[in-house]
């Protein structure tokens, strides 16, 4: 089976998005590509998590033809697929529709540096334009307002995350979702004060070189 480990990840990982609440029902989607052999897999359109098996995930390549699988790909395969063209650091991603970032894309808001964790992503998290689901529009939204940075909001739609694992885009994603709902109850509380430009530098900078171990 192609791709056996990342449809083993994926199987993972989407039950875990489930159990957080980062999605609901079929919702959301993941992938992770195999930069050495052009190939990606992704979860299949439509099926719950709790029932998904490794063979569910389908293998495709760069061009979007289905490589390996007998299931239908994931409704957002452009998107992924040209993340993974455009993006030399990204070899995984995830896709949600959680709850507080969806509420940001619904007010076709981004994120600002309202907590110096957003750094993980960038400086700020941008609202891509609205485009419907599944179309090369909305893929090509997400990749531009996506740039120098490792998280989109999706307008009226939810949260795309990218990292070199399945294991780094998936804590991006959570990381966001909670920076979100911290800066939603600041928005209800009183005015959210906003980290200055050369905070977020030094913080992206931090994140980069010497968070974590080596």
């Amino acid at each position: 089976m192609l791709l056996e480990k990342e449809r083993k990840a994926l199987v993972r990982y989407g039950r875990q998005m489930v159990e957080s609440g980062l999605v609901k029902g079929t919702g959301g989607n993941l992938s992770a590509f195999d930069r050495k052999k052009g190939l990606f897999a992704i979860t299949p359109s439509g099926i719950g998590y709790d029932q998904l098996r490794p063979e569910d995930c389908v293998v495709m390549d760069l061009e979007g033809n289905v490589v390996e699988g007998e299931r239908k790909p994931s409704s957002e395969k452009d998107m992924h697929r040209l993340l993974y063209i455009e993006r030399e650091d990204i070899d995984a991603v995830v896709h949600t529709h959680s709850t507080y970032c969806t509420v940001l894309g619904t007010l076709r808001e981004g994120l600002p540096a309202s907590s110096y964790l957003i750094a993980f992503a960038g400086p700020d998290v941008r609202c891509a334009p609205y485009a419907s689901y599944g179309t090369e529009a909305l893929a090509r939204n997400a990749v531009s307002a996506m740039e120098g940075r490792s998280a989109v909001i999706l307008a009226n739609h939810g949260l795309t995350a990218g990292g070199r694992t399945l294991d780094e885009a998936y804590s991006l994603a959570e990381i966001i979702e909670e920076c979100a709902k911290v800066y939603i109850i600041a928005k209800q509380t009183g005015t959210p004060v906003i980290l200055p430009e050369e905070e977020m530098n030094d913080m992206i900078r931090r994140f980069q070189g010497e968070y974590g171990q080596k």
